[in-house]
């Protein structure tokens, strides 16, 4: 089975699939989702404590999944939670795992959490934990000490193509490639031209994006998101759309952005919050991708 490097090496589409950690120690429902997607998918995501709310350790996680599954897994690393030392430990660490593909991100503030008297590091952000874990690639920790033997991290990081500052956030990532970074994920997008816009600002060719796409189940789902998560850009007409079509519109709208990403992106990023189901839902009515190498001009405007 080839991997997820191997396969955007290769040119290939790829569907890669967010899931959380458990809160506790068993892992019966996420294997469960895992062996749902496993013929379907080519890697999982693994959040790291997302929105500040603590959850089982992804690099664990990541780990159970490979080897129970033989799905590859890219573990979420934020600078949240951890100093200069610990972000180097832990990344050595899923190294000796076999876990290898990783997500690189600043992390929400914990006041936001479930645990609000807990304390942020961030001793570094997305750009220092890239420069890291790239250091570490090339046989060194950060003050200049070989390693014994080097990992080789495939190193990922997160883009929001809808940033009201466009310009600001092509600059930050920018940095990140520069820094050493590898591949792309973006934020869930809702209009195609928003992420052309993104990538022709961009103009790195040679680094694959694969674009998010969050598919919206309820007119209320919808307006939580556009209301209260940061990063997140859904279009006033798709609101309105959802408040009147609510999930049969939310599918409509992700089957066509998957079916057109295509024409600028190397993968689909899905996020399906707790529901493993729609992503079989989505992929089984969706149109087969196009290779990379026969990309096409973009289709008309999504109509909501």
């Amino acid at each position: 089975m080839s991997s997820l490097r191997q396969k955007i090496a290769l040119g290939e589409f790829v569907i890669t699939v967010e899931l959380e950690p458990p809160k506790g120690v068993n892992m019966d429902k996420l294997l469960l989702s895992a062996w749902q997607l496993e013929q379907k998918v080519d890697a999982i995501n693994i959040t790291d404590s997302p929105m500040a709310n603590m959850r089982m350790s992804p690099i664990s996680v990541a780990h159970i999944l490979q080897r129970e599954v033989g799905l590859d897994a890219i573990f979420h690393l934020t600078c949240r939670d951890r100093n200069l030392i610990g972000l180097q430990s832990e990344l050595l660490g899923a190294a000796a795992l076999g876990v290898q593909n990783i997500l690189v991100l600043t992390g929400d503030d914990p006041k936001r959490g479930d645990h609000p008297t807990a304390r942020g590091i961030f001793e570094v952000d997305s750009v220092g934990l890239v420069h890291i874990a790239n250091t570490l690639n090339q046989g060194y920790d950060q003050s200049g000490n070989p390693l014994n033997q080097a990992p080789e991290f495939y190193i990922g990081v997160a883009a929001n193509p809808c940033a009201a500052d466009l310009e600001h956030e092509v600059e930050k990532v920018l940095a990140k490639i520069a820094a050493g970074a590898h591949f792309i994920q973006t934020q869930p997008v809702y209009e195609l031209e928003s992420l052309q816009r993104f990538v022709e600002r961009l103009a790195q060719p040679h680094i694959p994006i694969i674009a998010g796409i969050l598919p919206l189940k309820s007119y209320r789902m919808a307006r939580h998101i556009a209301e209260n998560i940061p990063g997140i850009h859904i279009p006033l007409q798709l609101l309105r759309a959802m408040e009147s079509g609510g999930r049969a519109t939310g599918m409509r709208v992700a089957q066509q952005l998957l079916a057109d990403l295509p024409a600028c992106a190397q993968g689909a990023h899905i996020m399906p919050v707790g529901d493993a189901g729609i992503v079989t839902e989505l992929l089984a009515v969706a149109s087969a991708p196009i290779p990379v190498s026969n990309r096409a001009r973009l289709r008309a405007p999504i109509a909501f």
